[in-house]
């Protein structure tokens, strides 16, 4: 990946993500690694390593630093995973994922923001993530099982298709609640049981979707 600005990433790592309790090596190093500032608009891109939100075009947006740190270290990726990415957006928290080791699955809904992701993606020379554009509410079970689903939209429930396709000791991470504010949830299957964690409020644009809100 490219490395310029690796000076703003360090200190993005050392301020807002470190000094706020995220602890896994491989997240961390991941942080350390993708250039934020390759999947942001040309017009924010002196403020790609700001923690806050920035949008990137039809109404998504790319999340602030802390939070994909957070619902990384949350997914808890291993090398070697298979992830399903729910909600693509700008390809930044796949692109995460992919340098902690795993093999993502990424799927968007929207066209324009499907080919922004994948374009993102190529110029930060990233290989070892797939983007489809369709409705991820419904999952993908072409690659099913997954070692874990991300949901990157907030969603009313999580679907149920999602936590069939997740595999034994797989782990999903989601933001569930109103269309104006979530929690985020963690979700551990354990055979044809399902563990939920609450990890604290956020806000997210709402999952658009057949088993998400209606457009």
């Amino acid at each position: 990946m490219n490395n310029s600005r690796a000076a703003e990433r360090e200190e993005m790592v050392n301020q807002q993500i470190l000094a706020r309790g995220i602890k896994d090596p491989l997240v961390l190093q991941a942080m350390r690694t993708v250039p934020r500032h390759l999947f942001v608009p040309a017009p924010y891109s002196r403020e790609a390593y700001q923690d806050y939100p920035l949008p990137i075009g039809d109404g998504q947006t790319i999340s602030q630093p802390y939070i994909v740190a957070v619902m990384t270290e949350l997914l808890s990726p291993a090398r070697g995973d298979r992830i399903l990415e729910i909600g693509a957006g700008s390809g930044y928290q796949a692109a995460v994922l992919a340098a902690c080791g795993a093999t993502v699955i990424s799927i968007e809904r929207i066209p324009a923001v499907a080919e922004l992701a994948k374009k993102n993606l190529a110029n930060a020379g990233v290989r070892n993530v797939q983007v489809l554009c369709l409705d991820g509410t419904m999952g993908y079970p072409e690659m099913a099982p997954y070692d874990g689903i991300l949901i990157t939209a907030g969603a009313p429930r999580i679907p149920e298709v999602l936590l069939d396709e997740l595999a034994d000791g797989g782990r999903l991470v989601a933001p569930v609640g109103d269309r104006n504010i979530q929690v985020l949830v963690r979700v551990t299957r354990n055979r044809d049981e399902y563990h939920t964690e609450r990890h604290g409020a956020v806000r997210f644009v709402p999952l658009i979707g057949m088993y998400g809100w209606n457009d």
